[in-house]
């Protein structure tokens, strides 16, 4: 365990130090900007001395991986972000850990964390996902709406019981006009951030960039940056 957090020191460390260089190449403060681990596929027990190390927010995308995780971690000071793609049938076990569901894209999906988040008596933060790779009414190849579907989405989320309008997501994107732009891609995120804080005023939170992308995703404006493996090491793929 030792080896391990020594490496996860270090890794952090270095993370940390490209954030501070982005924020300041922006002329942005660094507490602008929240690091969010992404801790999907590693052991709680990585999780444990990533809390030690100070990270206070981690996230996941695969409940039958998170939960148990969870469970495990469930003394540590830490805030649960829920990345992954969400079926309804997993939502009452996702809304019984997650703080944040970072990936709300369709209005059936709204509708099931109301119904468990006041099931469970808890206020659940949500981030509309956004597809900048989907047309006009559309998804994208990982999930997500298309931009002009974000206002009405909002509104749902903003009025629906339990729930609370955070802000926008999105990843950069591997097809369409922005493939490969990703600076480009999460400017039009800030841009359409703007336009959502024109009336829901609260929703500040714009979490964009992970491992590869993260400077891009700071000199836009995003709030939060999602990075896994540039910390948490990659990982060979189970099964």
């Amino acid at each position: 365990m030792t080896d391990r957090r020594t490496e996860l020191a270090g890794n952090l460390a270095k993370v940390e130090e490209r954030i501070a260089a982005a924020c300041a190449a922006a002329g942005r403060a660094r507490e602008e900007v929240t690091l969010i681990v992404v801790t999907k596929t590693y052991p709680a027990d990585d999780v444990r001395v990533l809390s030690e190390l100070g990270v206070r927010q981690v996230a996941e995308n695969r409940d039958q991986d998170a939960a148990p995780k969870h469970a495990e971690c469930a003394d540590l000071p830490l805030e649960w972000h829920f990345v992954g793609q969400l079926q309804t049938n997993k939502v009452r076990s996702v809304v019984g850990y997650a703080d944040v569901v970072q990936s709300v894209d369709r209005d059936r999906l709204v509708t099931a964390l109301s119904k468990e988040a006041v099931r469970a008596g808890r206020e659940i933060g949500c981030l509309i996902q956004v597809a900048l790779d989907a047309g006009a009414g559309g998804r994208g190849e990982r999930g997500g709406i298309a931009p002009d579907g974000i206002g009405e989405l909002a509104d749902l989320i903003a009025g629906s019981p339990g729930l609370r309008l955070d802000g926008l997501m999105t990843v950069a994107p591997l097809t369409g006009e922005y493939a490969g732009r990703e600076r480009a891609a999460f400017e039009r995120l800030m841009d359409l951030s703007t336009d959502l804080r024109r009336i829901h005023p609260a929703a500040t939170m714009v979490s964009a960039g992970m491992s590869a992308d993260l400077e891009e995703a700071v000199a836009a404006g995003a709030t939060h940056v999602r990075v896994g493996s540039a910390v948490l090491g990659v990982r060979a793929r189970l099964g």
